[in-house]
This record gives C-alpha cells, structure tokens and sequence, in this order.
C-alpha cells in the first residue's frame, strides 16, 4: 500500500450522525457504493479493494498487519474455528513461505500457533491430566472460550461470532468490516444507549426504541455489546507503516476477507487460464461442425 491507503472516503453522512472517518479527518467524497445494514453507504478506502474484481489479488503486507491486529485485538473473544493456523502458511495465504512447501514446517506459522491455547483439553504427558496446551500448526484458530455457554457467561449475554467467514456472512464483506470499526461514532443527542451497549452507526439493528427525536430522522445503525475494540488497540507493525485506526480496520478487513475465501486468487487464476482455452476450444467445435456438415442437408 501507498501512504496511508487505508483512508476511507466517506459515506454521506445521515441526519445527527458523525462518521467517525470525518471526524478523524479523513477525505469526506461520496461514495455510492453498497449498503451496509445499518441503511446509509459504507465506507470504503481510497483506492477501493484490491481483492474484488475478476483479476483481484490480495495484499500479502496487508494480510499480516490484519492477522496481528486480530492477534492483537480480535482474538481475545472471536475465533476462527473454520481456518488452521496451517492456512496461514499455504500458498495464497500471509505467511506463505516457498520454502516450506508443507506450512506445518513453516516457523513463522508455528511460532504463531504457539502463542494460542488450544481450547480441546488433551492429556498431559507427565501428569495424565487433562490439560489444555499450546496450539500446534493443524489446530484450528479457536476462540478463547471453552464454549459458547461459558462466552456469554463472560461478555454479558452476547456471543463473539466466530470470523472465519465472517466477510461472507454480511452483506458488503471487507467493506462491512471496515465501517464498522470505524463507525463507533458518538450517539447523537436523542439516541439513548442502554448501559453495556454501544452505537455504530453500520451495525445492522434499529434505533426506533431508543429514539426520541422525529422518527424519520431516527440514527442509522444500532447497538452492540462489543466495545470499539482499536479504540485503544497496541499494535505496531513490522514493515513501519503508522497504525492508525483507518489502517488496522483496512488491514484486518482485509485479513479477514482472505480467510473467508482462501482459494479465491486460485480461481481466479485458473479462470483466467481456462476461460481462454474453452473459447478456442469452442470456436474448433464450431468450425468442425461446419466442416463436417456443410455438404449435408439438415
């Protein structure tokens, strides 16, 4: 990415809402993109996704800023049970390594899995306990919950959802996630928010119940349990670029819409091999069947 290619050009902002990227100071253009849940336009940022499109591809240096911010600041309630720390080392993936054709011998992925516990107790060696211990490589990315009873024991009532394809759950992928991070924008006056939740203005819900004002000037969005989680996010990345908040949503979003759909550029690049082929394979048909046929009455 360029200079900081994560700015979000901004939706038009809804009556009595603020999006939090104009008021980080970030470009305030239209965008007439997709609709996000919450019923005004999502953000996008400058220069749009790299992955969309027919020829898209992913951001390898994006891809790993996003895993550690989801390392960072995502794990510690949401898994991603459909994905193996193995992934992260497979072709097409952030980690991918040529010289480790097998991702299991991949280091950097085995350092990484290291750092989580597998939530599946397995028997300790020495003392035959059950014990839960470091995740290996062909573990799946758990959340840190034994289960979902004990997730919404610790978070109030709410369940994380897990992230695997979180980008393909919701209606506008990457683009989704990223306005949500950045739209915990302050509730206009008004807007009442109950005590543990908070107002994004992309978070699909309705504010009709908490909304005193005119009804057709009710805030966009709704309420969540889970606090802005890179409010006050520790991250720093490895290849220098400034961790603003625009960037890590950028970067994780990102992340995220690869793991959703690991194979996509695969696919994308045999497509482009065989769409070719079956053109020409096509016009031969064609041309044989006028040549077979072409003295005879039909």
């Amino acid at each position: 990415p360029g200079t900081d290619p994560a700015a979000p050009v901004a939706a038009p902002a809804p009556a009595a809402t603020e999006t939090h990227a104009a008021a980080g100071g970030h470009g305030g253009e239209e965008h007439a993109g997709e609709h996000a849940s919450g019923s005004h336009d999502l953000l996008v940022p400058k220069g749009g996704w790299t992955h969309e499109g027919i020829f898209g591809t992913f951001d390898v240096n994006a891809m790993q800023r996003g895993f550690k911010v989801y390392q960072k600041n995502c794990s510690s309630c949401h898994g991603m049970k459909l994905l193996s720390f193995r992934n992260l080392g497979e072709q097409g993936g952030p980690f991918f390594d040529a010289r480790y054709p097998n991702p299991n011998d991949n280091p950097v992925v085995k350092q990484i899995a290291a750092t989580f516990v597998n939530q599946i107790p397995t028997v300790d060696p020495d003392s035959g306990d059950m014990v839960k211990m470091p995740a290996k490589t062909s573990d799946r990315i758990l959340g840190p919950y034994a289960n979902d009873v004990a997730a919404r024991v610790l978070n109030g009532g709410a369940l994380p959802p897990d992230l695997s394809i979180i980008t393909k759950a919701r209606h506008g992928g990457a683009g989704y996630v990223y306005s949500l991070l950045l739209g915990y924008n302050a509730p206009p006056a008004g807007l009442t928010v109950a005590a543990g939740q908070h107002y994004n203005a992309y978070f699909g819900g309705d504010t009709a119940a908490s909304w005193v004002g005119d009804p057709r000037l009710k805030p966009p969005g709704g309420f969540l349990a889970m606090a802005w989680p890179l409010e006050n996010a520790n991250v720093t990345f490895d290849d220098g670029i400034p961790t603003t908040k625009e960037q890590m949503a950028h970067d994780v979003a990102v992340f995220l819409a690869w793991a959703g759909d690991p194979k996509a550029v695969a696919r994308k690049q045999m497509g482009a091999a065989v769409i070719p082929f079956l053109i020409l394979l096509s016009l031969l048909v064609f041309l044989s069947y006028k040549a077979l046929w072409r003295n005879v009455e039909h």
